[in-house]
């Protein structure tokens, strides 16, 4: 019981402070509204609106694409590129260099 006469340990004599430290102690940790669970919800939160800017970027860039695609030379272009297509009486040669080339090492 010595060391309780030490002047640290003097305030913790008033019960007061003791139900005032027992009470924030109870609420930082323990409590179903802590602190803890709040910051995890917070960055939770936080993410969710990171990726909800992400996918409305990538819905704005959809639409650009689509707009792209509802014009004929656009459809055209996209049907040329992607699927090599051509027109009648046409030829395609398709140069591929080594570097554009995706083999597996």
């Amino acid at each position: 019981m010595s060391f309780l006469k030490h002047k640290f340990f003097k305030p913790l004599k008033n019960i007061f402070i003791l139900i005032l430290v027992a009470f924030a102690v109870w609420m930082l940790f323990f409590d179903a509204n802590s602190w803890i669970i709040h910051h995890e919800l917070n960055t939770d939160i936080k993410d969710l609106e990171d990726e909800k800017e992400y996918y409305k970027k990538e819905i704005e860039k959809d639409n650009r694409a689509i707009k792209k695609l509802s014009t004929e030379d656009g459809l055209e272009k996209f049907a040329r590129e992607e699927y090599y297509m051509k027109r009648e009486n046409e030829e395609i040669f398709i140069i591929e260099y080594e570097d554009s080339l995706k083999t597996k090492k």
